[in-house]
């Protein structure tokens, strides 16, 4: 239905998204690295190896972090996410912001925490650009909503009179409930 034609283009625009974008900033990884090796000292090449992969970590953690941007605008639309969701990670970010500005850290940390932010308002942006897509599964695979297609129940199942409840649909909670794996987040 068009629920598992929506969940192919997600699929499609989610695999553009992350082979361009570790195309294009992989080769920034490796020249930063070698840039490094050639302009800061180090103890040992242990040491460098080190700051290297750790530099690496945060520029492919901010590749795993963008394409739900690229999805929702080429999908012209953002997936559910209940307010208190959106509370807990704003809340987040800005647990995050006070850290990374009050504790002694790395340089590259504080900028991927400040990166972590400029990708909460980038999506707080397209929430209010964009409408709201109830159907559409969010990052933790629930949809609000099911399209009518989806909830007719397969052949012997779920037949009116033989007692048997049918239940959501993958990933789908009842309406206004906050789904337990979202209480699960690290």
């Amino acid at each position: 239905g068009e629920g598992a034609r929506a969940e192919a283009a997600t699929e499609r625009f989610d695999e553009v998204a992350t082979r361009h974008l570790t195309w294009g900033l992989a080769p920034l990884v490796v020249g930063w690295a070698l840039y490094a090796l050639l302009h800061y000292p180090h103890a040992s090449w242990y040491s460098w190896l080190l700051g290297s992969l750790a530099d690496a970590i945060y520029l492919f953690g901010f590749i795993a972090m963008t394409p739900q941007l690229f999805i929702n605008y080429k999908m012209k639309s953002v997936a559910h996410l209940p307010w208190r969701v959106l509370a807990y990670k704003a809340f987040n970010t800005f647990i995050d912001d006070a850290f990374a500005l009050m504790v002694a850290m790395p340089t590259a940390h504080r900028v991927a925490c400040l990166r972590d932010d400029l990708v909460f308002l980038v999506l707080l942006y397209q929430r209010r650009l964009y409408p709201v897509d109830r159907k559409r599964a969010n990052e933790f695979g629930i949809a609000y909503e099911r399209d009518e297609a989806d909830v007719a129940p397969a052949r012997g199942e779920g037949s009116a009179g033989d007692g048997a409840e049918e239940g959501p649909a993958r990933g789908v909670e009842a309406e206004g409930e906050v789904p337990t794996r979202l209480l699960d987040l690290p």
